[in-house]
């Protein structure tokens, strides 16, 4: 068990890590006063451009990889699958509740795609296909990240699949559906931002 406690705890520091704040700093942008105020790629896009967001992208998503390694290599003794979900689990919380912005942060969108690659690669490329489309069409990363989850979330309730990976599936779209109220306020307020659209400070 203490395996699995080190494993937790290191993962949720290693979520927390908010590559998207530290990026705005590194170019004098503070990312959370300005566009939707979230850390997130997204934010980051619409403030800095892809030159800034595909890096903060791809360091979110390794933060949920990295986690689920983490969990897999410490938390011996305990189901690989668990260790992998709850380490997981602890790397999404880590980035939307960050110890290091005051337990503030992004919406675990990438963090939780991360970690679903490395469990349920299957299942999440669902949500990907899903989440590409639906932007696409629509030009709102906010609904795709929306419909992608749930999609994930469906399939792997119903396809077989651990217990464990159904629990991360789950849980991951639960916690990116609360995290996007806002959103989803504004999608049906019709405000919501779209895909190109450049942002500037929060009102």
């Amino acid at each position: 068990m203490v395996g699995l406690f080190l494993a937790l705890l290191a993962s949720y520091i290693v979520g927390s890590v908010p590559f998207g704040f530290i990026t705005g700093r590194l170019l004098g942008v503070d990312v959370r006063r300005r566009g939707s105020g979230n850390v997130g790629a997204t934010n980051v896009l619409r403030l800095m451009g892809p030159t800034a967001a595909v890096p903060v992208l791809l360091l979110d998503a390794a933060k949920g990889v990295a986690a689920v390694y983490l969990g897999r290599t410490l938390a011996t003794g305990v189901d690989p699958a668990w260790a992998g979900t709850l380490a997981g689990m602890a790397a999404i919380i880590g980035h939307n509740w960050s110890v290091f912005l005051g337990f503030k942060g992004g919406k675990g969108v990438a963090t939780s795609a991360g970690a679903a690659l490395m469990l349920i690669p299957r299942h999440v490329l669902l949500g990907l296909v899903v989440f590409v489309a639906v932007v696409a069409v629509t030009r709102y990363v906010s609904l795709g990240s929306l419909l992608g989850a749930v999609a994930t979330a469906i399939y792997v309730l119903v396809a077989p699949a651990a217990a464990a990976h159904k629990v991360l599936g789950v849980a991951a779209a639960l916690f990116i559906l609360v995290r996007h109220r806002s959103n989803i306020r504004r999608l049906l307020a019709g405000q919501e931002s779209r895909l190109g659209q450049r942002a500037g400070p929060r009102s």
